[in-house]
């Protein structure tokens, strides 16, 4: 068994997960997971008040995509 990413053996790696048609090692799944999180720390934002819309904003956006219930759209935009 090898796997499909890197071509490893099962002997050349610690652990191989086998799916139907496809196997990954321990190696490539950490790989991965390092991908996944990197992207997420770049995605992030910090929390910043400079970042939230005004409640004038939030009604206009929600003005938008739902009609009428302009009681409950106040109340959220605020």
């Amino acid at each position: 068994m090898k796997c499909s990413f890197c071509g490893k053996s099962q002997d050349e790696v610690y652990k191989i997960v086998a799916g139907p048609g496809v196997c990954i090692c321990d190696e490539c799944i950490k790989v991965c997971n390092d991908v996944i999180l990197d992207r997420r720390k770049k995605e992030d934002r910090p929390f910043n008040l400079k970042n939230v819309p005004s409640p004038k904003e939030i009604k206009s956006f929600l003005d938008e995509y739902i009609v009428g219930q302009d009681k409950a759209k106040k109340i959220l935009s605020v």
